[in-house]
């Protein structure tokens, strides 16, 4: 774990006892801090009190009483909107300020001493409406390949507090969701990578307009030495002229693009019917053939590749270390993760894809479909996908969202299914060969799932049943 220093004897608060934190308690607590925790929930405390932490109800008067010198909070817990928990409220009366994991880590690397290293550590983080997971670990896969060593986390796999100690030339790659930059109080990172922004946790964030001034934190209270952006939507293009003239080569920016060339760009990497390409002050200095990568498929993931792509050359790699290292790339699970194939159907475990524009991508990324879809809606439902659905063979609806996702498939053929058991069997009963059962949900799964991931893991072992692979097979194909 990283050690939070600075609270030497202090009793701080940690609200929230998920993975990132209990791993922010125990970091404190190595640090010489007295974390005194609490989470609503009380399997979580109970946890926590095995571990031997105090437990005390942060939303109470009470557990004040003896000071706290800041407040840690997770990301699933709100600060502001829609309404701030009550242990925030009482952090604000007693001004003790508010902090997350985020903000402890990079206090840590501000603390260290790396006179003694030859490289010190550096720091990429990645933030977006879609694609942030399978860009981090792409970067993370990259830089591994290529005998850079690096430490993968945040809203993927370990809480940033769990990292290892630091290490003489490694990088940190941190996914960073609008949560975690929200309330982060400092924000370093060498290299921020900006995708894309669609409409998501709106009520988090008061609408859309809070939303992306959260992802823009880690940009302008960041000031990173080199930001990978997006450039195909106005947030995006607004967001590099924020970060152009802070000086530093080629202004500072790296412009993506899936949409078009980037003439104006000093420095550019774009993908374009396929094929990545990377240019500066408007010369070519590399190219790949990416439509021959079965993990990164889809235009969506063509984005990804470029964004890794840049952030990897920002730190320094070769063209054809990344080039090498993108075709051994194993994919993530649950997006677009190919779990079985029977007769001429896959059957891809898109579990990830929560909101409409993230199935978006699924959908276009195979040409007939039997659409597994539902959960907790999201605003806006799927009216965004209307103008794909002639590639749907039949939606398969489960969960709360069912009967308002069977009203905007109107005349689009569909089953109400209720649960993710019967969709599949349903789906796999009605596949045709050169179809794709696709569980692409573009909802939360909270209704019946604990997680999105659950939800694939459910799914996945149900297509391999219905594929007729038991769970220690391999997939023939």
């Amino acid at each position: 774990m990283i050690p939070v220093p600075g609270f030497d004897g202090a009793r701080v608060g940690v609200l929230g006892l998920g993975r990132s934190g209990l791993a922010a308690a125990r970091a404190l607590a190595a640090g010489g801090a007295v974390p005194v925790c609490w989470d609503d929930g009380e399997a979580a405390r109970a946890a926590a009190e095995a571990e031997g932490f105090e437990i005390a109800d942060l939303g109470r008067e009470r557990a004040w009483e003896a000071g706290l010198a800041l407040l840690c909070v997770s990301p699933g817990i709100p600060a502001l909107y829609p309404a701030p928990h009550k242990a925030v409220e009482q952090a604000w009366a007693h001004g003790v300020p508010v902090d997350n994991d985020v903000g402890l880590l990079f206090r840590a690397l501000a603390d260290e001493d790396f006179d003694s290293f030859d490289e010190p550590p550096r720091v990429v983080c990645i933030t977006g409406s879609n694609g942030k997971s399978t860009t981090t670990a792409l970067i993370g896969h990259i830089l591994e390949a290529a005998g850079t060593p690096a430490q993968v986390g945040g809203n993927i796999g370990l809480g940033v507090l769990g990292f290892e100690p630091f290490h003489d030339g490694e990088v940190l790659v941190l996914e960073l969701s609008s949560y975690q930059i929200e309330l982060a109080r400092t924000l370093a990172p060498d290299v921020a990578v900006f995708l894309n922004l669609s409409d998501d946790h709106l009520d988090r964030h008061g609408g859309r307009g809070g939303y992306f001034a959260a992802k823009a934190r880690l940009f302008e209270a960041g000031a990173p030495e080199r930001a990978v952006i997006g450039m195909d939507e106005p947030e995006g293009r607004f967001l590099a002229d924020r970060v152009r003239g802070r000086g530093g080569e080629d202004d500072g920016v790296i412009g993506l693009s899936l949409t078009r060339k980037l003439p104006g760009e000093a420095w550019a990497v774009t993908a374009r019917k396929g094929f990545l390409a990377e240019t500066r002050k408007g010369k070519q200095v590399a190219s790949v053939d990416l439509r021959e990568l079965a993990t990164l498929k889809g235009a969506h993931n063509h984005q990804n590749a470029c964004a890794a792509w840049a952030a990897c050359r920002a730190l320094g790699l070769a063209p054809r270390a990344i080039e090498a290292a993108l075709k051994t790339f194993p994919g993530l699970p649950h997006r677009l993760e190919l779990v079985a194939q029977k007769d001429g159907v896959a059957f891809v475990n898109d579990s990830k894809a929560t909101n409409a524009d993230a199935a978006e991508k699924a959908l276009l990324a195979w040409p007939r479909v039997r659409w597994i879809a539902g959960g907790v809606p999201k605003a806006g439902g799927i009216a965004p996908l209307v103008p794909l659905f002639d590639r749907v063979a039949c939606a398969y609806l489960i969960g709360e969202a069912a009967e308002a996702f069977a009203k905007t498939l109107g005349d689009t053929p569909h089953v109400m299914c209720g649960d993710l058991e019967t969709a599949v069997a349903r789906a796999a009963a009605d596949a045709q060969p050169g179809e794709a059962v696709l569980l692409s949900p573009a909802c939360a799964s909270f209704d019946q799932f604990k997680s999105f991931e659950h939800r694939g893991d459910a799914f996945r072992a149900l297509a391999r049943r219905a594929a007729g692979l038991s769970d220690l097979q391999e997939d023939p194909a």
